[in-house]
C-alpha cells in the first residue's frame, strides 16, 4: 500500500534536518547485513554480519557490496552512515520510505534512490519497496525495506565469476543492479497484461459481479508503478547525459542500453494503462447494456399491463348501474378484450423491433 498523500511524514514535523527517523511501514523484525568482497580472483560471502563486520569489510582492498535489509532501526543506519562519512540528510532519506526515485552526487559518493517492484516467486501480490544505493570508491552499499529481492541473479554472477562483473568497478556493480530493478519492471507489467487480459474476457461473458473492484485495484497498481517508473527513466538519464566522476565511460554504455529500457518501460506501461482504460469503459457499457436491456423488458410488461389494468379498474367499479355486470358473457367478454389487447400490443412491439 503506497501513501498518495505522504500522511506519514507528519511523524517528522519539528525535528531538525537530518534525524535519522523511519516514515513508512516496518517490514522486517531486525536488520540484517549480508556482505560480498570479491576481485578477479577471489571471492568472499558472509550472512548475518553485525554493523563492526560490515564495516571492516567495507574497507577491504577488493570491491565490497553490503547489502542492508531493512530500514527501520535508527541506531544501526547511524552507525552506519557515521562509520562511511553519510551525510545526516542521506540517512534521512534512506530511512524514508516516501522519497521519489532520484540521484545525489557528494564529494567521492552517489547516493540513488529506487523503487524495486517484484513478484514473489510463491506468487502473491506485486512488492513494492524502497531501495537506496550508496555507491563510493571500491563498496556499494544497498539498503531495502524487507528480504526478498530480484538481485539474486546478481549474487550468482558475483559467485560464479560470471561475465565481467568480477574485473571491473563498484560502477558496474551498481549499474547490475539497477539494471535488476529495470528487468523486474517487465515481469511485472507482464503479468499485469497477461491479468488483464483474463479481465478483458471475464468482463465480455460477464463470469465476475466483483469484477469491477478488481479492475479499481488493478488501476491502483498502474497508478503506483508509473509513479516509480516515471521518475526512475529521469535518475537513469542524469546519470547517462552528466555522468559522476564515480562512473566510468564503459559503464555509462551500458547505462545507455538501461535508459532505453526504462523508455521501453514507460510506453509500456501508458499502453497498459489505456488497456485498463478501456476495459473499464467496455465493463461499464456492458453494464449500461444490460441495465438499459432490463428497463426495457420492465418497461414493455408494465405499458402492456396499462391497458388490461384500466379494464380490470373499469370493470372492479362497484357501482349498481353497470349494464356489463349484469351480462351472463360480461366476465369471459372482458377476458377476451384483454387478451386481444395484449396480443396486438405484442404484435405491434415486435413489428417495431422493441423485443
Amino acid at each position: 500500500m503506497f501513501d498518495l498523500f505522504g500522511i506519514r511524514e507528519s511523524r517528522k514535523a519539528g525535528l531538525p534536518p537530518g534525524t535519522p527517523l523511519h516514515v513508512g511501514e516496518r517490514k522486517v523484525g531486525k536488520v540484517m547485513l549480508r556482505a560480498m568482497s570479491y576481485d578477479k580472483d577471489t571471492f568472499r560471502e558472509r550472512e548475518g554480519v553485525s554493523v563492526s563486520e560490515a564495516v571492516t569489510e567495507l574497507e577491504r582492498p577488493e570491491t565490497t557490496w553490503v547489502d542492508v535489509v531493512g530500514i527501520h532501526d535508527e541506531a544501526v543506519l547511524s552507525e552506519i552512515g557515521e562509520s562511511q562519512g553519510l551525510h545526516p540528510l542521506t540517512v534521512e532519506d534512506i530511512m524514508n520510505t516516501n522519497q521519489r526515485p532520484k540521484v545525489e552526487e557528494y564529494d567521492g559518493l552517489l547516493f540513488i534512490v529506487m523503487h524495486m517492484l517484484y513478484i514473489p516467486e510463491k506468487g502473491g501480490k506485486i512488492v513494492r519497496e524502497q531501495v537506496s544505493l550508496v555507491l563510493m570508491k571500491g563498496k556499494v552499499i544497498s539498503f531495502q525495506e524487507q528480504d526478498g529481492d530480484v538481485f539474486e541473479k546478481v549474487r550468482d554472477r558475483i559467485r560464479r565469476g560470471a561475465g565481467r562483473i568480477r574485473s571491473v568497478g563498484t560502477d558496474y556493480l551498481a549499474y547490475a543492479l539497477i539494471d535488476a530493478m529495470v528487468d523486474a519492471y517487465f515481469l511485472v507489467l507482464e503479468h499485469i497484461g497477461d491479468r488483464l487480459e483474463e479481465l478483458e474476457d471475464e468482463v465480455l461473458l460477464g463470469q465476475k459481479r466483483e469484477i469491477l473492484g478488481e479492475l479499481h485495484d488493478m488501476r491502483r497498481r498502474i497508478i503506483e508503478l508509473r509513479r516509480s517508473v516515471w521518475p526512475f527513466r529521469e535518475v537513469i538519464h542524469r546519470l547517462v547525459e552528466s555522468p559522476p566522476d564515480l562512473i566510468s565511460e564503459d559503464t555509462v554504455v551500458y547505462l545507455r542500453d538501461v535508459f532505453d529500457h526504462t523508455v521501453r518501460v514507460v510506453e509500456m506501461v501508458e499502453g497498459v494503462r489505456d488497456v485498463l482504460s478501456s476495459i473499464l469503459d467496455l465493463h461499464l457499457s456492458l453494464v449500461s447494456n444490460r441495465m438499459n436491456e432490463i428497463m426495457k423488458v420492465l418497461t414493455i410488461i408494465a405499458t402492456i399491463f396499462i391497458p388490461l389494468t384500466f379494464v380490470a379498474g373499469v370493470y372492479g367499479m362497484n357501482f349498481a348501474h353497470m349494464p356489463e355486470l349484469g351480462w351472463k358473457y360480461g366476465y369471459p367478454a372482458a377476458l377476451a378484450l384483454m387478451l386481444t389487447m395484449f396480443v396486438m400490443m405484442v404484435r405491434w412491439f415486435r413489428k417495431k423491433g422493441w423485443f
